[in-house]
């Protein structure tokens, strides 16, 4: 069964950048689609983007789009999302997780519930 571990999160300025990363083991096949998410201190969490494994489709929520890329790794167990000019708001762990087959490209595609295996996060903090 597929596993997925977060790797990457680290302190960075503002307006900086920083490339997260997940990797994938056990049952490659079945994960069609990889969403990244993040929970900040007290809020819920919030979907940011996805990433259809077969053609490399994307869709961003709104507040990242322009910023944030997510993309296939050279590994094809690996997802990498690349954050760029991030503000303290950023600020929060991160997760991807296994996302569904079938996908509309809106935020309908970003609800938690669709997403049945996740990796344990990895802290993103965005400070001078």
């Amino acid at each position: 069964q597929v596993q997925l571990v977060e790797s990457g999160g680290d302190l960075v300025q503002p307006g900086g950048s920083l490339s997260l990363s997940c990797t994938a083991s056990g049952g490659l096949a079945a994960i069609y689609a990889t969403g990244w998410f993040r929970q900040a201190p007290g809020k819920e969490r919030e979907g940011v983007g996805l990433f259809r494994k077969f053609d490399g489709t994307t869709f961003y929520r709104e507040s990242v789009r322009g910023r944030f890329t997510i993309t296939g790794g050279n590994a094809k167990n690996t997802v990498i999302i690349q954050m760029r000019d991030v503000v303290p708001d950023d600020s929060t762990v991160y997760y991807c997780a296994k996302g569904p087959a079938i996908l509309k490209l809106d935020m309908s595609d970003l609800q938690e519930e669709l997403y049945d295996i996740w990796g344990q996060g990895t802290q993103v903090t965005v400070a001078s």
